[in-house]
């Protein structure tokens, strides 16, 4: 079951990776210039009451150096591509394990 969610959760975060591909590809289309949506900019339309106290949360409560040079940087790359990247890993960590193949066989 859990299995399932994941990969159900990993499918939804590649379509909407695409997504996003296609509106950024437009967008940059029409403004003749590369425009990607940063994944900042997605979280704070998304939340917009809770997104701003999650740097102090952090910094109190977890560690600065979590927030500067990691969290950061990965709220500055393409929202786009950081959901189609975690959808083929939840993807990826979903499949069915092979069946082991027996070198013994039975008559």
């Amino acid at each position: 079951m859990i299995r399932f969610l994941v990969r159900v959760l990993g499918l939804l975060l590649v379509a909407a990776g695409f997504v996003g591909l296609v509106v950024d590809g437009t967008r940059s289309i029409a403004n003749h210039e590369i425009a990607f949506t940063p994944l900042g900019e997605v979280l704070f339309q998304a939340f917009p009451q809770s997104f701003p106290m999650l740097e102090p949360a952090i910094t109190r409560h977890v560690s600065p150096v979590l927030w500067d040079p990691v969290l950061l940087t990965l709220l500055l790359w393409p929202a786009s591509i950081v959901a189609f990247v975690l959808g083929a890993i939840l993807l990826w960590l979903s499949q069915k394990r092979p069946e082991p193949v027996g070198y013994l066989t039975e008559r």
